[in-house]
């Protein structure tokens, strides 16, 4: 004679205790429950103005009452009730935790991999603003490509840092924006000024020098000496658009007579 083992199955799959599968499970019994009740209270507001469609709604919930009179069945009913409601809630928490496990399996890095522009923006003209607000526009770009703390220290005595900031990957960035029109490229005086202070002062792992005019072409000899990068208009409009990636991940080499992107 087979023996019944659907009970057993039952009693095991409940026999461990989940405070979050429980929490859920009471929770969506309890919507049943009001659910349930806001239907019989509708039909009994009904039964003033529709007698016999209320009668023909609420024979069947006469009958099912007699059934649960008898307490065996009762139990059978809240039984599988609470069965119902916890598989719901395994289901949703299975698909909870696949999902938790997909986003693990990313990893951290592809945060940092992540850069480009804003959704729904626009080219910058970076020439067009004031050097306050072009500092400010360059330690946003810093900000949006993870360097969280990127701040504007640029102004007297600040020995050539405009920019401080720490890169997704934990090296100190030091940034000087030049802000020069189209006729007025950064020179070899000004990288040989900030080379002289963006290690020894500012303990730079990364020196940056942001220029709309572009630079000179002894100004991009010296900063290949001395491991500065030099950002020119057209690396600024592709770092900016997304079209490459921030200048502590990929250094490009800006041609001499750069000139500003219009």
């Amino acid at each position: 004679m087979p023996i019944p083992t659907r009970g057993r199955e039952a009693r095991k799959r409940r026999a461990g205790f989940d405070l979050r599968r429980t929490a859920l499970g009471f929770a969506l019994i309890a919507l049943l429950l009001v659910g349930g009740g806001t239907a019989l209270r509708a039909v009994w507001r009904s039964v003033g103005h529709r007698p016999l469609a209320a009668v023909l709604l609420l024979l069947p919930v006469a009958v099912a009452l007699v059934v649960l009179r008898r307490r065996r069945r009762a139990r059978r009913v809240a039984a599988a009730v609470t069965d119902a409601a916890y598989g719901i809630v395994d289901a949703g928490l299975a698909e909870l935790d696949a999902a938790e496990a997909a986003r693990a399996e990313e990893g951290p890095g592809e945060e940092k991999r992540a850069w480009g522009p804003s959704r729904g923006a626009g080219p910058v003209n970076y020439a067009a603003l004031d050097p306050d607000a072009f500092e400010e526009a360059v330690a946003e770009l810093c900000r949006r490509d993870g360097c969280g703390d990127a701040e504007v220290v640029g102004g007297a005595g600040d020995l050539g840092a405009d920019v401080l900031a720490t890169t997704p990957d934990g090296r100190r960035l030091v940034v000087q924006c030049k802000r020069y029109g189209p006729e007025n490229r950064a020179g070899s005086q000004d990288l040989q000024r900030f080379g002289g202070t963006c290690y020894a002062v500012h303990g730079a792992d990364v020196a940056v020098v942001v220029s709309t005019g572009g630079f000179t072409e002894p100004a991009v000899d010296y900063a290949d000496r001395c491991g500065i990068l030099c950002v020119g208009p057209r690396e600024l409009a592709a770092w900016s658009e997304g079209g490459a990636p921030p200048p502590w991940e990929a250094a490009g080499r800006p041609a001499a007579d750069d000139t500003p992107v219009r």
